[in-house]
């Protein structure tokens, strides 16, 4: 269970259940407002691993990506065969800008443990303790590596910071920002296992121009990404949890740009942008959306479901529609719901075109 905040009073969690593939899943929270608060995490040293993606020329003090690596790498994620037609291939990998040197991906895949330490029911990271849900994460990341030596795998936390909600706070935006000393225990986390932290933003009937810049001191640490969620970003006073929310390309634009500018002031490895999708209508304009030298994109498949299902959702929303990376969510108690049986397995997905570089649990 986690701490109370001091001085606040909090109040009951409530968790709404699921429609279509992947749910339309209102969480209710009511906790206190995000207060100022940072945490300066000093740089781990680089792996054997690590150093090997990337060269410096004799004199120059700046790394330079290994271009050829980093081809090679994003055309083996396709799972492509030679055979394949030409018109197939096209659209992966994505043609786009290559990333600034200490880019994680595509030379990592991220495994991340998703939810809010104040609930049950928004995912694995509010339903144990720490040193219990760290411990079943680590056992994941062994099975992925395990399931693709050739990627080394990174392990994250990847925590709600602003939650959608069902009724209206006094602002009307029918979303909750958390504290700060709940957002500094995921970086914590992710400090401690050696690993990457996402803060994702719920935005409510808020947007993404005034939640993302309270979000900036945690941001400016290198290991600190940014995850964005198109199904509870509402429209035209509609509360959240009566239909699917949708973002366009200009708001993933947005937050990319404000990543970028983060990233360029403060000298900094690129920023990985998540962005949950399960609907066509979850994200409109994906062609104009613009990877940079400083942020990496990934679309995340979110839906749940039996496994033929997901597949199917992640090749009609995710595949037809290339943006840069993408991603696969499991979730450990709703790929089970009937008619599943089982969830998905690593090899399974690692058979998808592209194979996924995010891994997220929930």
């Amino acid at each position: 269970m986690s701490r109370t905040v001091t001085g606040k009073k909090r109040k009951k969690l409530y968790t709404l259940g699921g429609v279509v593939v992947a749910g339309l899943l209102l969480y209710t929270v009511a906790l206190p407002e995000l207060f100022a608060g940072h945490y300066d995490r000093a740089e781990a040293e680089s792996t054997s691993t690590e150093k090997a993606l990337f060269t410096s020329r004799a004199g120059e003090e700046a790394l330079t990506l290994d271009t050829v690596a980093y081809d090679k790498k994003m055309k083996a994620l396709t799972n492509y065969a030679s055979s394949t037609s030409a018109s197939t291939t096209r659209a992966w990998p994505v043609k786009t800008v290559y990333p600034n040197a200490g880019a994680l991906l595509p030379f990592k895949r991220i495994v991340s443990y998703y939810g809010n330490f104040y609930s049950k029911g928004m995912g694995v990271l509010g339903q144990y303790p720490e040193e219990i849900m760290l411990q079943k994460l680590q056992h994941e990341v062994s099975v992925w590596n395990t399931a693709d030596p050739t990627t080394p795998v990174v392990p994250a936390i990847h925590y709600i910071a602003v939650t959608a909600q069902g009724t209206a706070q006094s602002d009307g935006t029918y979303r909750l920002r958390m504290p700060a000393e709940q957002i500094q225990k995921a970086i914590d986390m992710g400090n401690k296992i050696h690993g990457e932290t996402f803060l994702d933003i719920q935005v409510g009937l808020s947007s993404l121009p005034k939640e993302l810049p309270r979000l900036e001191p945690y941001l400016k640490q290198p290991h600190v990404h940014l995850g964005i969620d198109p199904e509870f970003a509402m429209h035209n006073g509609v509360k959240p949890g009566r239909v699917i929310g949708t973002m366009d390309a200009v708001d993933i634009n947005y937050a990319a740009n404000f990543l970028a500018k983060i990233v360029k002031d403060n000298n900094l490895p690129p920023k990985i942008l998540v962005v949950h999708r399960f609907t066509e209508n979850m994200m409109t304009g994906y062609k104009r959306i613009v990877p940079l030298p400083e942020v990496q994109i990934v679309i995340d498949m979110d839906g749940w479901g039996f496994a033929e299902k997901k597949v199917n959702t992640y090749k009609r929303v995710i595949t037809q529609e290339p943006v840069q990376f993408t991603g696969f969510k499991l979730f450990y108690k709703n790929d089970l719901l009937p008619p599943s049986k089982r969830m998905l397995s690593p090899g399974e997905i690692l058979k998808l075109q592209p194979a996924p570089s995010y891994i997220q649990y929930q």
